[in-house]
């Protein structure tokens, strides 16, 4: 595997440069509010541009969208070049392509509910193991009858579904608890407040639109615009990040050793990533982190102290830039003690005392050399970008917009006919199926009322009812008997050997 460098910065007259090749292994900006972390990922990224390494970025801020438009050299940058061992500061932009999970500054981001999958959703809606089994009965029965989960009013109506039809699924599918729905629905009415009835819908994103190269073999850089999101939808934006993350890791091929990354990911202040996501959402972050360099995927935490980052993630960062950081506190100074073990050491740095003493766009930084060994830690300035530092204007923005081949892609909201749409056909008929059966049960029922009313009454003695009849049949059967006993206790039995004797007497002659 061939070996690429690039310049990250530079030090009494000689410049320094990292192994680009290893980015896969991911990385780490961190420093205090104010120190050059900006300035560093935006040199960072239109380097890996540069190489043809496309990037993406998410911009908390809104300072990033100036990587689009060529910087101007000022005394200050030739000053700090001439510091660097560099010269010839060549401004110019980089190829940019910007997305917003709303379209309001850049193309609409979206996915489907069926792309997400229930674990993913189960995770990011924060939902128990019961609970979890309910969402995967939805989407088994989704798949079983054809019903396509677009968006979030798919899910509601395919829970509305199996609720209502719970007995008939329950050999099937098993039982599906009423209260587990309830818990769903009330988890995805967060969510929609934090603004996912735009993010899931179609046309979906394709990965592959975020991974390609203008005609010059540049990478594209993509900024993703969360100035709104991180604050107002901090659960969605783990989810968008989680998702984004999970696809490439699902759909791209195992690279192995590359030469360069397929993809570098910068995640700006990844503390708010990181104090926000749920439990299990963030675990998924973490194992995402460890798995997905084996797809050739980099990526980058920016933060303002490396202990932003959990353990099980920092452990996986080969690369570190450290700015400077505060120590006004005893636990200032015991977290820049903590910051200073995790770095390689150098006979020849204090990088403990360092810390404090770094200067804006002066940065700590060790990478990995060509073996996988960290490299020993030494202090840098920083190269400064060639785009401009600083945000676009509003209408450069647009005008980028306006003219990116992904608008007549993105742009237009498509709504087919989903499971939504297909239950709602469903619900309407039965509906009209019972109004009918109640209609021709009215009509029936006058029928035998008209009938009734037209059939004339009946002239003459009137049929003796049972109860009549039983009577008069027991009064004869009471009167015979009477009878019988009467006449054998006044003649005896001689009338009855009278009769006969004249009888059979008549009959000898």
């Amino acid at each position: 595997m061939a070996e690429r460098m690039m310049v990250i910065g530079g030090a009494n007259g000689e410049r320094h440069e990292i192994n680009a090749s290893m980015a896969v292994r991911h990385g780490m900006i961190a420093g205090a509010t104010g120190t050059g972390k900006t300035v560093t990922l935006q040199t960072l990224a239109e380097s890996f541009s540069r190489m043809g390494v496309p990037v993406f970025m998410a911009d908390v801020k809104g300072d990033l969208s100036g990587l689009a438009e060529a910087g101007m050299e000022n005394p200050k940058i030739t000053d700090r070049l001439g510091h660097m061992g560099l010269s010839g500061f060549r401004g110019s932009g980089c190829p940019t392509l910007f997305w917003d999970l709303d379209g309001t500054k850049g193309h609409p981001v979206r996915t489907t509910i069926s792309e997400m999958g229930p674990l993913l959703l189960a995770s990011a809606l924060g939902l128990n193991e019961t609970q979890t089994g309910v969402l995967y009965t939805c989407f088994r029965v989704a798949d079983d009858n054809g019903l396509l989960l677009l968006d979030i009013k798919d899910l509601r109506a395919m829970l509305k579904y199996v609720s209502e039809n719970s007995k008939d699924l329950a050999e099937d599918y098993g039982l599906v608890s009423t209260a587990s729905v309830g818990a769903i629905g009330r988890q995805l009415l967060i969510l929609e407040d934090q603004g996912a009835g735009g993010f899931f819908g179609e046309p979906a994103l394709v990965i592959g639109d975020l991974m390609i190269r203008d005609f010059s073999g540049n990478g594209v850089i993509n900024i993703l615009d969360a100035t709104r999101l991180v604050s107002a939808s901090p659960r969605l934006y783990s989810i968008f990040l989680l998702w984004l993350l999970s696809e490439l890791f699902e759909n791209l091929p195992e690279a192995g050793e590359v030469e360069l990354p397929k993809l570098v990911f910068f995640f700006d202040e990844a503390h708010l990533l990181f104090d926000q996501a749920p439990k299990a959402l963030l675990e998924k972050i973490e194992q995402m982190a460890r798995l997905i360099r084996s797809k050739g995927v980099g990526i980058f935490f920016i933060s303002q102290s490396p202990l932003d980052v959990p353990d099980e993630v920092l452990g996986q960062l080969g690369m570190k830039i450290l700015h400077a950081l505060r120590a006004f506190t005893p636990k200032d100074r015991k977290t820049i003690r903590a910051v200073a073990e995790s770095f390689p050491g150098n006979p020849d740095l204090d990088v403990e005392e360092a810390i404090t003493q770094l200067g804006v766009g002066e940065a700590l930084v060790s990478s990995l050399d060509r073996s996988g060994k960290p490299t020993p830690v030494k202090r840098l300035l920083i190269k400064p970008p060639e785009s401009r530092m600083g945000p676009l204007e509003d209408k450069e923005r647009e005008e980028k917009i306006s003219h990116s081949p992904m608008k007549a892609k993105y742009e237009v909201l498509i709504d087919r006919e989903s499971a939504y749409e297909i239950l709602q056909k469903k619900a309407e008929e039965k509906d009209r199926m019972e109004e009918e059966a109640m209609r021709q049960e009215e009509e029936r029922e006058a029928e035998r009322k008209e009938e009734k009313a037209s059939k004339p009454a009946k002239q003459g003695r009137s049929r003796q009812g049972v109860g009549e009849a039983f009577f008069k049949s027991a009064a004869r059967s009471i009167g015979s008997q009477v009878g019988r006993s009467i006449v054998k206790a006044a003649f005896g039995k001689s009338i009855s050997r009278g009769l006969l004797g004249s009888i059979l007497g008549g009959l000898g002659r």
